[in-house]
């Protein structure tokens, strides 16, 4: 009888284990085409919206990546939403819509008190590396450390320099940005733009930083 009541625990455990596997599968999936029905019926079925995948990539966080923007609709209305949550690389979703240009949803997230300001890389990075100047507007309007720096200690000044537009590195001097700053390489801003091959920024950045 023993044997009996332990392989019946046994077996709706690993059923339960199973129907949780199922359901995040599903979630994901949902995620990734937008399919905010679906998103919908989960968590009314009590579905953890800030559960991961095993990449460690939350649903939010996925859904600014792959412009989900209905599903990230359902998911910020979630009383149990946790907009901070960071991914195994330590990004945020608010640093993936930055650096996706997503605009609305940048505003929508520091809304919903998602963090402007934090250690290591910040959303001014991320934004400075994307495509929209407004979104760096946005948050340096909202209280962003201009001069934030990296875990290796660069800036957001240093990544619009190299990879973002360069109306990205004048407004980001416009707002006291410092070009003197360097990088525990010792690369200065007008170093990243000359590594990208942006002679005249980086010119425009050296006379700066006098």
């Amino acid at each position: 009888m023993k044997y009996f009541r332990f392989a019946l625990y046994l077996f709706v455990l690993i059923g339960f284990g199973a129907a949780r596997a199922d359901s995040s599968v599903t979630f994901f999936r949902a995620v990734n085409v937008d399919n905010d029905r679906t998103v919908k019926e989960l968590l009314a079925a009590g579905f953890n919206p800030n559960q991961q995948n095993p990449q460690g990539q939350g649903g939010l966080f996925l859904a600014m990546r792959e412009s989900s923007f209905k599903v990230a609709q359902v998911l910020l209305a979630h009383p149990d939403i946790r907009v901070d949550d960071a991914n195994s690389s330590d990004e945020t979703p608010l640093m993936m819509a930055c650096i996706q240009g997503h605009l609305e949803w940048v505003d929508k997230l520091v809304s919903r008190s998602a963090a402007i300001n934090r250690a290591g890389w910040t959303p001014l990075h991320y934004a400075a590396s994307g495509p929209d100047v407004r979104v760096l507007t946005l948050l340096l309007d909202r209280g962003a450390d201009v001069d934030a720096p990296s875990p290796n200690r660069s800036t957001p000044l240093m990544m619009a320099a190299r990879y973002g537009p360069q109306d990205a590195a004048e407004l980001l001097l416009r707002r006291g940005a410092n070009a003197k700053l360097r990088n525990d390489l010792q690369l200065s801003a007008a170093d990243f733009a000359r590594a990208a091959g942006r002679e005249q920024l980086a010119l425009r950045l050296e006379a700066a930083a006098r």
